[in-house]
């Protein structure tokens, strides 16, 4: 009989990024890509978290970078705390004028902008749960082909 795991994320649903986050998160994106992870914006987990990127290398390390387009941004968000448990890895990543002091000193700094990034302060090594690193890996593959499959065909 097919057993289903418990997934640790939450449904996907739409939703559009402000323009200064966008351009971080494909600034981030392209620094990832170059260090050889594979990417998603904005993958749910659970508890109604979004990662606002998540990236997955062949080594199986998951890492998650949270996006701040701003003061104001960062200190409104006091829930990345809640993403520390889904990664093994876990940056801020923030424009160029970012006042950096802001930064909890005990995660990674990326500072990135539309043409690319670059880590600042790279993040402390966590280790995740074997099975939450199992049922993640498959949440974020399954994500990802769907995503293509409805850039394919948008009815599906």
């Amino acid at each position: 009989m097919l057993q289903i795991p418990q997934q640790l994320s939450a449904p996907e649903t739409p939703y559009v990024l402000p323009m200064a986050a966008q351009r971080i998160c494909r600034g981030v994106m392209r620094l990832l890509d170059g260090l050889g992870f594979a990417s998603l914006q904005e993958f749910p987990l659970k508890a109604r978290r979004r990662a606002d990127v998540i990236a997955l290398h062949s080594s199986g390390e998951i890492v998650i970078v949270e996006v701040k387009s701003g003061r104001a941004d960062f200190q409104s968000d006091r829930k990345w705390p809640e993403y520390l448990e889904f990664c093994d890895r876990f940056f801020f990543a923030v424009e160029p004028d970012f006042p950096r002091a802001l930064i909890p000193v005990d995660c990674g700094l990326i500072i990135a902008d539309a043409h690319g990034g670059e880590i600042i302060r790279p993040a402390p090594q966590g280790k995740l749960n074997g099975n939450r690193r199992r049922v993640l890996t498959l949440e974020i593959a399954i994500a990802a082909n769907r995503r293509l499959a409805r850039v394919l065909d948008p009815e599906l």
